[in-house]
């Protein structure tokens, strides 16, 4: 075994790999980008060294800092953990070169699969089903629109080395394939440095399956069941299950023998995944990922297997620990990835400080994962997953039920989260009936996304939250009656008002400082109120004799407020401006976050209407379009493509702009 490796990545991964080999006495090198100086995994690690400035290609993709960093600290292996430079065959062989193990399967596995056309063709060799498709080196559009006529529309637009759902287009129609395939390869290019695509059938409505698989040097290869993730959005998983719900057991041993198959048509090694779509009782091959997968937890729960263990014993030349008769698989398991996102807005990347980050504890049936700790920062360089919860029953009923309380405990403020949108997913009934497939989220999308307007104790809880103290100290009375924010004053009444902007709506709330007791108005409603700071953001809250537990973090013109049901965003109302100025704020076209100007697609002097798309801004590795708010003329182009820009910029300028209604 090891006694020293390097792991060359960040976020939850590197400290589950840390966490994994200090259990095995193994010591660990942490590598970090200037913007992750005081991360997690820096904080683990035995050691960590520097290897560049934020930007992904500047530090985590840079092969020779990496290397650098092993030699200085004499690894003796390195752990890639997955994106960044995980499947990148250059590197693994780099690895070997410099006398170092690879924590991974051999280069040129990697290599096999990396190629998607290549990888489709060695799986029908090896007798795998795949998707009808277009996978020639040709790369001209004329080619693609000659083959795309052969396919048959609709069809799929996809990068030859992609993955995650990024350079992935869906093509309704001939006269949008155009388009599809120029922003599928420049974000191709941008993601994974190749601008190559394939074009493949588009099943509307399969389900994903994959299979797990681990081989070792000696020839030994298993499989350690399916997982189904299904649940996706844009093509990126956002929940994942071990094993599928409703899948009948002889499809199952069909899946794993397939995946059996392409694994040993490339004599692979360490732990991989072959993935599956499935549609009425058929499954095709799409790729196989040479790398530990992120719901690669949901594995571990069903079958108590470290892989991340396995992982290091294979690369260290062990054989594997289990024969395929001694693998079982028990119970059932859901993880899903929580986001520094804003589902209400298209799922758009939300950065920005940790005010407040708190999970339930974990447990041998709960795992929480992440590389976050409350006062970090989410940034635009990284992907923004910001953890995994994964929970594990006996059965599918129980995990879900399992998983929903651990949601409900959980709270990220600072950043806007897909917790709500979570929460609302695993209590959909068609989920409930493990009725998913790769369109679900896509067909309930508006119930999913769309938030409920802040209820009461929300918006008390916001109000409250400004006069409630900091709680006091442990050896300080409980039940003084100086802790209480009751509203109790020796004279006179007093009333203090806040406005609150609930998406567009202003909602008013009251705080009456009377001699019977605090009191909070809303409207006509006036329910006598008690507040109690509970430490570190959170705070008691009765309202109406009812008890709630909230968090709130405030900013500069909004508070963030989470109850166990949702977490609301409510923008702060000056009482001074009586009037907003909506035909100045409708013409504003501005940046949802920090990001490069992929595309501008209007000139000065364009006549455009509401939701037309204006321009591209490429952030956190996707595209996302910028719309117009409203009708008018453009006046004013201020960022050209290439060009970086600030959240908050000012894009363009729109004159004659009307009100959007």
């Amino acid at each position: 075994m090891f006694k020293k490796i390097l792991i060359a990545n960040r976020g939850e991964i590197a400290c589950r790999v840390i966490r994994t080999a200090r259990r095995l006495g193994i010591k660990t090198v942490a590598v970090y980008s200037d913007a992750d100086s005081r991360a997690l995994h820096v904080a683990l690690a035995d050691e960590a060294y520097e290897i560049g400035p934020a930007p992904a290609r500047e530090s985590y993709l840079d092969a020779q800092a990496i290397l650098t960093a092993a030699r200085r600290s004499r690894a003796e292996a390195i752990h890639p953990g997955y994106g960044f430079l995980s499947e990148n065959a250059a590197f693994a062989a780099g690895c070997v070169k410099a006398g170092l193990a690879f924590i991974g399967p051999q280069a040129a596995a990697i290599r096999a699969m990396g190629n998607k056309a290549a990888a489709k063709a060695l799986a029908e060799r090896a007798g795998v089903p795949v998707v009808p498709g277009y996978r020639g080196d040709r790369q001209h559009v004329a080619i693609f629109a000659a083959e795309a006529a052969r396919i048959g529309y609709p069809l799929l637009v996809k990068a030859t080395a992609g993955g995650g759902g990024r350079g992935t287009r869906v093509v309704e129609r001939p006269n949008e394939l155009g388009a599809a395939l120029e922003s599928a390869r420049r974000e191709a290019t941008a993601a994974f440095g190749d601008s190559r695509l394939i074009l493949e059938k588009y099943l509307r409505a399969p389900r994903h399956i994959e299979v797990q698989v681990f081989g070792d040097r000696r020839g030994n290869l298993v499989h350690l069941y399916a997982r189904d993730c299904s649940s996706q959005r844009r093509y990126q998983k956002v929940l994942e299950e071990a094993p599928p719900a409703a899948l009948a057991p002889a499809l199952l041993s069909n899946l794993h023998e397939a995946a059996l198959k392409v694994a040993h048509a490339v004599k692979y090694q360490n732990a991989g995944t072959v993935e599956f779509i499935v549609e009425r009782g058929r499954f095709y091959f799409i790729e196989m990922n040479t790398r530990l997968q992120v719901e690669h937890a949901v594995t571990e729960m069903i079958t108590g297997i470290d892989l991340v263990e396995w992982q290091l014993r294979v690369a260290a030349g062990e054989a594997l620990p289990l024969k395929q008769a001694q693998i079982r698989a028990r119970g059932h398991a859901i993880e899903v990835r929580l986001y520094a996102e804003d589902p209400a807005r298209g799922f758009m990347p939300s950065t920005g400080r940790l005010a407040r980050l708190r999970f339930p504890p974990a447990d041998t049936h709960l795992r929480i994962e992440t590389g976050l700790r409350q006062g970090d920062a989410v940034t635009e360089f990284y992907d923004p997953m910001a953890a995994k919860v994964v929970a594990w029953a006996k059965d599918r009923h129980g995990a879900r039920r399992r998983l929903r309380a651990a949601l409900v405990e959980t709270r990220i403020l600072g950043v806007d989260s897909n917790r709500d949108f979570l929460l609302r997913l695993i209590e959909q009934p068609a989920f409930r009936r493990g009725s998913v497939d790769t369109a679900f989220i896509g067909r309930h999308l508006e119930a999913l996304a769309l938030p409920a307007p802040a209820p009461e104790p929300a918006l008390a809880a916001a109000a409250l939250s400004r006069i409630v103290a900091a709680p006091p100290k442990p050896a300080a009375d409980r039940f003084s009656p100086w802790r209480l924010r009751d509203g109790w004053r020796p004279s006179g009444e007093s009333v203090l008002d806040f406005a609150f902007d609930d998406r567009g709506t202003k909602r008013r709330v009251r705080m009456r400082f009377a001699r019977a007791g605090l009191q909070l108005e809303f409207g006509r409603r006036c329910l006598p109120a008690l507040a109690w700071a509970l430490g570190a953001g959170d705070l008691a809250v009765e309202l109406g004799g009812r008890h709630v537990e909230t968090s709130v973090a405030w900013g500069d013109r909004a508070v963030q407020v989470a109850l166990a049901d949702g977490t609301w965003r409510l923008g702060v109302v000056e009482t001074a401006i009586r009037h907003a100025d909506t035909a100045s704020a409708a013409s504003q076209v501005v940046a949802p976050m920090p990001g490069k100007i992929a595309a501008v697609h209007v000139a000065k002097g364009a006549s455009v209407t509401r939701g037309q798309v204006l321009l591209v801004l490429e952030a956190m590795k996707m595209e996302h379009a910028i719309a117009a708010p409203s009708d008018g003329v453009v006046a004013e182009i201020r960022y050209a493509a290439g060009d970086p820009v600030a959240e908050g910029a000012e894009l363009m300028v729109l004159a004659g702009a009307k009100e959007a209604t």
